[in-house]
């Protein structure tokens, strides 16, 4: 953990593997640059707030990061797991932020405490620290919460960790692997970030819990069913899910700052797999932007999105367009297996895709990597036609999206140029 780069270097991108990662398809080699790159990016992040920290803190911080480094020693996988964490990645940037602003609240510096703690404890080392929990509760990420029945500073040993004590809440693991639904880590969907129609929800109860525990498990065989190598992206890049709460409108979200992470509600296994699919591309996506722009265009909303009614800025409309390319390559594979309904949800969504492709790729203000990155999309998506829906459904979809393009225009009538290709 010495040593870390100013900022991100060192990555190449070969054509292949652009090309693989704008077809959305699973890569071993792409899976990989991605998590090398969330994995750099975190240690970036992580030694830009170590420099940050007030020289009144300073002294905290160093023995706090001493105690990664003895735990780092005994179990380098451990503490690897705690520091990439998505909600790490939350309270790090999180916290850079306001050690940089000149008002607003106090950086949460003692997070670093925790996570220090939590990797002592997941590395079995011996060890004593003294962290003040907040509102009454101290977040170990990856283990869970403490909730120490009097106010003040907490002594913490090797011993104070025990799932049994009613003082302990645990992480909640769901089944088939290593993903953790994550309803107890108050960074768990947190900062500016934070879509405003993606809540997280509280504490689940048991029932709570066990009813993701079926919905994920029917998702799972359902990804696994229908398309083997997704099921695999997915269990190599989800480390954790964050439950929404009852009044989210949507049924997911990403946040850039919690690589690892999808906020998904509740729903059927159904839904829940197309989520997951559709979820994972924005994190390939963000982090494939972390080592290579593709376009130098700002935030202003003037593009149409047949997935939305409000305008998008062309960021929006590429990382759109990627995930819905995924999600009609997903249900294309479904309906080839014999899932009822898939071919039509197929059909839809590869005709809204189909139809801002042409934005995208004229895009004046693309980079280089911008063009290759679009033209394999279209690629992608026209290589669907090798194993086309039955019937006319396509041409009927295409029809309808044609129909929503003209109906946007005309309630956006001064963004209708942006709506063409």
């Amino acid at each position: 953990m010495t040593g870390t780069a100013a900022t991100l270097t060192g990555f190449t991108v070969g054509s292949a593997t652009l090309r693989a990662l704008a077809s959305t398809e699973p890569c071993t080699e792409a899976t990989r640059l991605i998590r090398a790159v969330r994995r750099s990016k975190r240690l970036v992040l992580l030694r830009a707030v170590l420099d940050a920290v007030p020289a009144g803190r300073a002294a905290e911080a160093a023995d706090h990061w001493a105690l990664l480094e003895e735990a780092e020693r005994h179990d380098p996988a451990a503490v690897h797991d705690v520091l990439h964490y998505p909600t790490t990645g939350v309270w790090a940037e999180e916290t850079l932020r306001r050690l940089h602003a000149p008002a607003g609240p106090p950086p949460d510096l003692g997070h670093l405490g925790a996570l220090a703690v939590a990797a002592a404890l997941r590395a079995g080392i011996t060890f004593k620290a003294a962290l003040r929990p907040t509102g009454g509760r101290l977040a170990l990420p990856t283990l869970g919460l403490l909730r120490p029945p009097r106010p003040g500073p907490l002594a913490l040993t090797e011993r104070s960790w025990d799932p049994e004590d009613p003082a302990v809440l645990t992480l909640h693991t769901l089944p088939g692997g290593h993903t953790a639904l994550d309803d107890l880590d108050p960074y768990r969907a947190t900062g500016p970030a934070h879509p405003a129609s993606a809540r997280p929800a509280r504490r689940l109860t048991p029932k709570g819990h066990k009813r993701w525990d079926t919905q994920w498990s029917g998702a799972l065989t359902l990804l696994q069913r229908y398309d083997t190598a997704r099921a695999g992206e997915v269990g190599r890049l989800l480390r954790s899910v964050v439950p929404l709460g009852g009044g989210a409108r949507s049924s997911g979200a990403t946040l850039p700052a919690a690589a690892g992470a999808v906020l998904a509600r509740a729903q059927a296994p159904p839904a829940l797999a197309a989520t997951l699919v559709h979820e994972v591309q924005h994190g390939k996506l963000a982090a494939l932007a972390d080592i290579l722009p593709l376009h130098t265009a700002d935030r202003t909303p003037l593009y149409w999105a047949p997935w939305r009614s409000d305008p998008r800025p062309l960021e929006g409309l590429l990382h759109g367009a990627y995930a819905h390319l995924a999600l009609a390559g997903y249900w294309q594979r479904a309906a080839l297996y014999g899932a009822r309904g898939a071919w039509a949800q197929h059909a839809r969504i590869r005709a809204q895709v189909a139809a801002v492709l042409p934005v995208l790729h004229e895009h004046p203000r693309l980079t280089a990597a911008g063009r290759q990155f679009t033209a394999a999309m279209t690629a992608a998506e026209q290589a669907m036609d090798e194993l086309p829906p039955p019937g006319d459904q396509h041409a009927t979809a295409r029809r309808a999206v044609d129909r929503e393009r003209r109906a946007w225009c005309e309630d956006h009538p001064e963004l209708a140029p942006f709506a063409q290709g």
